[in-house]
């Protein structure tokens, strides 16, 4: 879809006199009848809840791609993540919910510091968890937004097991604009396949329970492979003809270091970030040298600045299930470092 049909409809969906609600639809009629042969809804039941509910251009709004997007910038994106409010945050995080970060990571091998990273990134600690109408939310992008529909004509099928599950009206659940809810921003889907009651007070609540979201953030993790123990990334520093191709493979972790060198490369590890000191593979694993598993070589660019390398590992991948994004996972890395660094 052009963003100029996307603009033509916001526009459409900012009348609210003309937009009308979805229950008049052929489109959610036909979505209506598919619950009730696949999960035995009550067609006139769901009808009901599309009546009420209309169209949100501030959802549309917000999922578009910028007119003019920003030069992608791996500097700019840690900036937004790794700071000292969020990193004082993180640390007061961490004090009060200590307990249940160490269970947590007792129980399924995921540090508790990259647990408490990925809540300060995905909403602030709790500051950020958005205050949409989550089933009006997906019926929009499920119905309104052609290029995802689909997923999220899927998340609002999980929205309404979900709340079936929890006898709860699918209209209660608020969230972000794209129907991720609570402090771990789960979507309905991930709600329901890896949230914990795991503070063990009979029900799940991923918005006021940070021990629900510590354990089932974990949980996610462990259900995507999580290795407990094993690396995640390195930095290093990569030279060579075969930089690109290995770049192009993509962040599934296929190679290890001592393969990729054989592909046309030199490969060296960062002592840390404070030295230019490398170390080479051939230095032996005492602390700084890269862990020969197999791993992605990821860029980082920055315009005008020296390129990052990383590579990741398969716990780097991993967080890459929560967001797809080499950024996003470098940040929650980042973010990581900085808290445990300060315990």
């Amino acid at each position: 879809m052009t963003r100029l049909l996307l603009l033509l409809l916001l526009t459409f969906l900012g009348a609210d006199a003309n937009a009308g609600n979805y229950g008049q639809r052929d489109d959610v009629q036909i979505f209506v009848h598919e619950m009730q042969d696949r999960h035995g809804f009550d067609a006139d039941v769901l009808t009901a809840l599309f009546r009420q509910t209309r169209p949100v251009a501030a959802v549309i709004k917000a999922v578009m791609p910028p007119a003019d997007p920003a030069i992608r910038s791996w500097q700019v994106y840690r900036e937004r993540f790794v700071e000292p409010k969020r990193i004082a945050a993180g640390q007061r995080f961490m004090r009060i919910h200590a307990a249940e970060l160490a269970a947590a990571e007792m129980r399924f091998g995921v540090p508790a510091e990259i647990i408490a990273a990925i809540i300060g990134v995905e909403t602030f600690y709790g500051k950020q968890m958005g205050r949409f109408r989550t089933f009006a939310a997906l019926a929009t992008l499920g119905f309104d937004y052609p290029p995802r529909a689909e997923l999220f004509r899927k998340e609002l099928e999980e929205l309404l097991l979900l709340a079936r599950e929890e006898n709860r009206s699918p209209l209660a659940y608020t969230g972000s604009y794209a129907g991720a809810m609570g402090l771990p921003q789960f979507l309905p889907s991930s709600r329901r396949r890896f949230a914990l009651d795991f503070d063990q007070d009979g029900r799940i609540d991923l918005a006021n329970s940070p021990a629900d979201a510590i354990g089932s953030v974990a949980n996610f993790l462990a259900g995507h492979g999580w290795e407990r123990n094993a690396p995640i990334a390195s930095t290093v520093i990569v030279a060579g003809d075969g930089v690109q191709a290995l770049i192009d493979e993509g962040i599934t972790p296929l190679r290890t270091p001592r393969e990729m060198q054989a592909a046309n490369i030199s490969l060296a590890g960062v002592m840390s970030p404070a030295a230019p000191e490398t170390v080479s593979l051939a230095d032996g694993p005492d602390g700084t040298a890269i862990p020969d598993q197999p791993a992605a070589l990821i860029d980082f660019v920055t315009p005008q600045v020296t390129t990052e390398y990383r590579l990741g590992y398969r716990n780097f991948y991993v967080i890459t299930r929560y967001n797809r994004s080499s950024f996003y996972a470098a940040a929650v890395i980042d973010l990581a470092t900085a808290l445990r660094v300060s315990k």
